[in-house]
């Protein structure tokens, strides 16, 4: 049964992407729905349900950053946009610059409408509880992402209260600018896990947005977002993240994932995908990520690492998880 969005569509779910194979034998399946655009946004590949609206929580980012640049946002650091678009890890150089940006614009930590938490990366939790400390706003991995809606709000002249809310200008303005990139209307609103909005569009208009990112002219808003995203994925993700992997081996390649087993990726002049795994699990991106690319005829090093995600047993590489679509 699938998920009712505004427009009336329904998200029907997918079909099996990856197998789980422990010890020869196939213990599972994860599915899914997974869309390829070639270089001018026609459709090469695709399976499940790709023109349904899901809610591609953090990978809608980039989005809202170009709309938080067009509202008057202007940060003199890329690495800072960068932290703008980011999930982060939690890890010393994520806090110490969302530090820096809110002290900039006088705000201080409390300002920040995210909950408390702690951070994603599991060895930077592990050094917060090793100091005693534990959930803090600043170690949300949407903290920079608040912080500059915040910093947005002041440069536009918005009441930095409640900016959070679906009905606050600054939401209103980034919702616009998910719609434009994606070609599409919002097809359902909820609540994403940092409490700001989460707006939903189809796995088409989710892959032909990141296209239009790495497409833009020189200058553009857009081009702005991808090139800081690019050239500072660490910041984006983690030390050791997938994001910042792909991005990393994958010359112009953009990436950013999102909960729930979302993933979307673009190269510029060779085309986009993006994913949505049904159970929410992460591992089995990857492996159907490198099919993905393989369609588009990209095959960088990179993707022999993570085409298939290794399972244990006994402490022995048993099996692995990997694509079959």
């Amino acid at each position: 049964m699938g998920t009712v969005g505004k427009m009336g569509k329904t998200y029907e779910g997918g079909v099996p992407l990856a197998e789980v194979v422990r010890s020869g034998f196939v213990e599972g399946f994860h599915r899914g729905s997974v869309v390829v655009l070639d270089a001018d946004g026609a459709v090469l590949s695709s399976a499940g349900d790709i023109a349904s609206p899901i809610f591609p929580r953090s990978s809608n980012k980039p989005m809202q950053a170009v709309g938080m640049l067009r509202a008057g946002l202007r940060l003199a650091d890329p690495a800072d946009l960068a932290l703008v678009c980011a999930s982060h890890y939690g890890e010393e150089f994520h806090l110490a610059r969302v530090r820096a940006l809110l002290r900039t614009a006088g705000l201080n930590e409390s300002a920040l409408g995210c909950p408390p938490d702690m951070p994603i990366g599991s060895e930077a939790a592990a050094a917060v509880l090793r100091a005693g400390g534990g959930p803090a706003r600043i170690q949300m991995n949407c903290s920079g992402k608040h912080t500059g809606m915040l910093l947005t709000c002041l440069a536009a002249g918005w009441p930095t209260e409640e900016y959070w809310t679906p009905e606050h200008p600054l939401q209103q303005h980034l919702s616009a600018a998910v719609e434009e990139f994606a070609r599409e209307p919002v097809g359902a609103r909820g609540i994403d896990g940092c409490g700001a909005p989460v707006l939903a569009i189809s796995l088409t208009g989710l892959a032909g947005a990141y296209l239009r990112l790495v497409s833009g002219a020189p200058g553009s808003v857009e081009q702005t977002v991808a090139s800081a995203m690019r050239a500072h994925p660490a910041i984006v993700a983690g030390t050791t993240a997938e994001d910042t992997r792909l991005m990393t081996g994958v010359p112009g390649l953009l990436a950013k994932g999102g909960a729930e087993g979302v993933l979307a990726v673009a190269i510029p002049g060779v085309g986009a995908v993006a994913m949505k795994i049904d159970d929410g699990q992460m591992r089995p991106r990857m492996p159907v990520l490198a099919s993905a690319l393989r369609r588009l005829g990209a095959e960088p090093p990179v993707l022999a690492e993570l085409a298939e995600v290794p399972l244990f047993g006994g402490g022995q590489r048993v099996g692995e998880v990997r694509a079959i679509w």
